[in-house]
This record gives C-alpha cells, structure tokens and sequence, in this order.
C-alpha cells in the first residue's frame, strides 16, 4: 500500500503537503505480491495514507481461481511507517490479517525495500499512463474510471505475457 501525487484541481483534491500554491490527488494503491494492483483510492493531495488503509483492505473484491470460494482478504499487510496505527492494526486483526507494519520510531523491517519495491513497481506502471501522472479530469468519476481501466490494462499485459 502507499500513495502517490498527481495533478490539476476538481473534487477530491486539497492542498499539496509538497507545494503549498497548488492543488492535487493522490492515488493509494493495495496490490499483491506480484503488483497486480488489486484496489486503487483517488484523494486530495494532502489525505493522510493511514486514513485509507481500510478502505483499501474492505474494496479488494474477490479473487476467483482456485476452487472453493473466492479469497476476499490477504492474509498479511505490509505496510510502512505510514501505516503504523494501532488500531488499524486492531481492526486488521479481526479481519484476520496479519499486519506487517514497521512502527514509527523502531528500526525499518528486514528486508522492507524489497518488498516495497512490489508496490513502487506497480506505482510505475499505473503512472506509465500520462492520463493518471497528472489529473486533468475535474470529475472524480471520469478520473477513477481511467484508472480502472489502467489497473484492467495492467492485469490483462500480465495474464497475456507468453511464458518465457
């Protein structure tokens, strides 16, 4: 999970942490292992990432292929120290998640950048579409709507790669 900035003015924008003068979004983003990006949140610029962890977690929607039902919930969140919020912790748990979170103030997890590399990664190609760098929409449904298709256009490269 994590957050990234973009863009021009309309709903869900608010004053950039970054620039003061201008106004943005940002995108929060949960994805699997693989960076397949499994649910994306637009807010203003200058909405805290831990405000949308649950958000986040509740929006994943089922994960059909094996038999049985579909899987709805990770078994474990990684997260970094913008997420460390005890009861987000509290309520991950009663989900029956496991949080993997590094609290504020201790030492990084090991291995931490490897695994956040996953969700950069993912970042990457979701902002590989110039319509989602920078936010021209004003409306919040015409912008959410082109990210939805970015996130289907990434899964579909993937499910499509040739086997090599």
């Amino acid at each position: 999970m994590q957050g990234h900035e973009d863009g021009n003015g309309g709903a869900d924008t608010g004053p950039s942490p970054v620039d003061r003068r201008k106004t943005g979004s940002k995108h929060h983003l949960i994805c699997d292992g693989r960076g397949t990006p499994l649910k994306v949140i637009t807010t203003a610029a200058n909405v805290n990432d831990v405000t949308q962890t649950l958000a986040l977690v509740d929006g994943i929607p089922p994960v059909a292929g094996r038999p049985g039902r579909p899987r709805r919930r990770p078994e474990a969140l990684l997260g970094d120290k913008g997420y460390d919020s005890n009861p987000n912790r509290d309520e991950l748990r009663k989900r029956r998640i496991l949080p993997v979170i590094s609290r504020k103030g201790a030492p990084n997890i090991k291995d931490m950048g490897k695994l956040r590399y996953v969700v950069e990664q993912t970042f990457a190609l979701l902002h590989q579409f110039k319509r989602l760098a920078v936010r021209w929409e004003r409306r919040t449904e015409l912008h959410d709507a082109f990210v939805s298709l970015a996130c289907s256009l990434i899964c579909w490269r993937r499910l499509n790669k040739p086997d090599s």
